[in-house]
């Protein structure tokens, strides 16, 4: 294998949120950064991952809040479960810190001061939803109404889940804060923007070239076409995080000291290790730094975060990796729905070894979207690992124990074959490089075919019925471990504890890349042990009920679990909705459907979907309610009709006023919204059963 010259790396993976331990689209992308780091290590590079746990915001302070905890307990125990989660998956970082520490907020502060000296901060007097019971600006996902544009019911504040529209919670209709139920208020209020315009040619530049995927570079172009916006980096108190230097009841917006926790944790590393924290980021390192992230996160890490860092006198990144969302069996995972699968609950019942392999056999350089298919991955990790890989090593250490006495040959039955899986280490090294690891899966397999195929053909077994050709069993049985041993190394990136187990087997210390090319001949192997055992499908299905109970965040709404995009896989693609939650018999006997009168019908100021309705309810009396229907009725089209509402509806507080009940109607929507009416002999007040 061609010798490498020695480099210096540094690794980090998008900042896991400290608001809940982690589940399996968090690791997907710590997986794979963890397989190119250990990569890069077993080719003799010095390679760090360094990264943290993303402490600030409002859903950190508002789950505290609720459990009766300090902010600072709370992230201090997701952070033992984040740790603990990522030790038994193998994640090999060699620095895991948080963004809430004493580094983070010095090279905050740092950041930030030489960002104000150069001219790059500004001020502007904005307007934002305010809860006023509970006394604090909303950021847009803690918002919730009807989409302005489809009607669609409990949307986000910035977004439609449904027809894809974006917008602002000013737009929502019907909309209330998620924190107190009640309808928020436009409040003003003067913000700190970070001046990401002026390193429009920065920006061109560092992203032109092939530093970044093809894909996220087209998007890029979309957004410079656009025009690149001002970035608000302030947040009113009340907000957990750091205090903006020289301002009164201002912090820091999370996503500005989030990506500083990679700076701040490697001068954490830097200074317990005594390495030199400027060699990775003063303006004209040759280390090389490189980020994996989710492609929901593009924007932050390829425009505002290069800029920051330029802004503040540090080089930026050497390359951006984005990584598409993780489904299920097809299906979008939701934590609102309980249908995530968490890191721990997957501990509880499969090999995490197992997901890493199935994870890599599923990723390549690009940023589309993984399905975990659980059937294929039993199909999978059972034929490739069980029925392939260490069958060559269990079908050939048997010879070696019983016919050699555990001593392998001094020489190979074929020494061209050995050297053509030797020569192959540079083309998977070239696509572990490249990040395709469903590519380097895909050539070790085709390598363990031909190692199983050898060994068909040479037939150790019937040689081993003559005595006179026992040497003959021991060289083709040595050859058959040796070409394990190659596969064992080429795929130690991925699945590191078969990797230690097949080293504690053939008696090895800890292999690296190059150690492949050089045999192992004339020595004594241990006691072959099962390196892998068959995945049980009652297992899946055990882990499948495990995490069918909502993994929901207790006391913060699940709209509401992050007031910032989710970094990494946290959140996940836009795969056909899981099945709604059930309702038993008995829940829906407690609907009361009533015949009601529509008395009055008018057009609701300011809102363009809603008609306000009074009704009469007979003996229940007058109501008035807001329906979603003025796209398909024009006002004098319903007074005087006959419908059906839900009476016992909690009655909801919306910026209109108040409504109490809700008029049942169908449709696909716009013009085609069909009221429901009642038949023939009706009166007002009739229970409808």
């Amino acid at each position: 294998m061609t010798a490498q010259p020695k480099r210096t790396l540094l690794v980090t993976s998008a900042l896991p949120y400290a608001n809940g331990a982690p589940h399996l689209g968090h690791m997907l992308e710590y997986v794979l950064t963890d397989i190119w780091a250990r990569f890069q290590r077993m080719r003799g590079h010095d390679c760090l991952f360094i990264w943290a746990s993303d402490a600030h915001g409002t859903p950190i302070m508002l789950k505290a809040r609720q459990e009766g905890i300090t902010p600072e307990q709370l992230i201090e125990r997701v952070g033992a479960e984040q740790r603990r989660d990522f030790g038994e998956f193998d994640i090999s970082y060699d620095n895991f810190h948080t963004t809430h520490s004493d580094e983070n907020r010095e090279v905050t502060y740092e950041i930030y001061r030489r960002l104000v000296a150069g001219g790059h901060i500004r001020r502007e007097t904005i307007v934002q939803a305010y809860d006023e019971q509970a006394r604090m600006f909303l950021p847009d996902r803690y918002v919730r109404g009807t989409c302005p544009r489809c009607g669609a019911l409990d949307q986000y504040g910035d977004s439609c889940e449904v027809c894809g529209a974006t917008y602002t919670p000013a737009d929502l209709l019907n909309a209330v804060s998620v924190v107190s139920g009640t309808a928020p208020v436009q409040k003003e209020s003067e913000h700190l923007f970070f001046k990401l315009s002026d390193f429009e040619p920065m920006l061109r530049a560092w992203t032109g070239g092939d530093r970044l995927q093809s894909a996220v570079t087209a998007k890029l172009g979309e957004w410079f076409g656009a025009g690149l916006r001002d970035w608000d980096i302030s947040r009113d108190e009340p907000y957990f995080g750091f205090e903006i230097p020289g301002e009164t009841g201002k912090y820091f917006y999370v996503w500005l000291d989030a990506p500083i926790g990679y700076l701040s944790s490697l001068l954490q590393y830097c200074r317990r290790t005594g390495r030199d924290f400027e060699q990775y980021w003063k303006p004209d390192s040759d280390a090389e730094v490189y980020h994996f992230i989710g492609k929901d996160i593009v924007y932050f890490h390829t425009l505002f975060w290069p800029a920051v860092l330029a802004g503040a006198g540090y080089r930026p990144p050497t390359s951006v990796f984005a990584h598409g969302f993780l489904t299920v069996n097809g299906l979008k995972m939701s934590k609102s729905r309980g249908t995530l699968i968490s890191a721990r609950t997957w501990l509880d019942h499969l090999p995490a070894e197992y997901l890493r392999y199935y994870f890599a056999s599923r990723l390549g350089d690009s940023v589309d979207d993984l399905d975990l298919n659980l059937d294929d991955f039993v199909a999978k990790v059972n034929s490739d690992i069980v029925g392939k890989l260490v069958n060559i090593a269990s079908r050939c250490a048997g010879f070696i124990a019983r016919g050699a006495a555990g001593k392998l040959a001094s020489t190979l039955a074929d020494a061209s074959l050995q050297r053509e899986f030797a020569a192959a280490g540079e083309r998977v090294a070239a696509l572990y490089e490249g990040r395709d690891l469903a590519g380097a899966l895909r050539e070790i397999m085709a390598l363990t075919d031909r190692a199983n195929l050898y060994i068909d053909q040479q037939k150790p077994w019937l040689m081993a019925k003559d005595p006179a050709r026992a040497a003959e069993v021991q060289a083709v049985c040595t050859q058959g471990i040796n070409l394990f041993r190659v596969l064992a190394v080429y795929l130690k990136p991925v699945m590191p504890k078969l990797a230690a187990g097949a080293e504690k087997f053939l008696g090895l210390p800890s292999q690296s890349w190059a150690d492949a090319a050089t045999p192992l001949l004339g020595t004594a192997i241990n006691a072959y042990e099962p390196l892998a055992t068959r995945v049980d499908s009652a297992a899946v299905k055990a882990l499948l009920a495990a995490s069918s109970e909502s993994l929901k965040p207790a006391g913060v709404p699940a709209a509401a679990a992050t007031d910032q995009p989710a970094k990494g896989a946290a959140k996940t693609a836009a795969q056909p909705a899981a099945p709604p939650a059930e309702l038993s018999i008995d829940d829906f006997m407690k609907v009361d459907l009533r015949i009601a009168r529509i008395d009055s019908a008018e057009l609701v100021e300011g809102a363009d979907k809603l008609l306000k309705l009074g009704v009469d309810l007979g003996e229940l009396g007058k109501r008035q309610i807001f329906a979603g229907i003025r796209s398909a009725y024009e006002p004098s089209q319903l007074v005087g009709r006959l419908t059906v509402v839900v009476a016992n509806l909690a009655p909801r507080k919306m910026r209109f006023g108040l409504s109490a009940g809700m008029v049942l109607a169908a449709g696909p929507g716009g013009q085609e919204i069909f009221v429901l009416s009642p038949d023939a002999g009706a009166t007002p007040g009739m229970k409808v059963k």
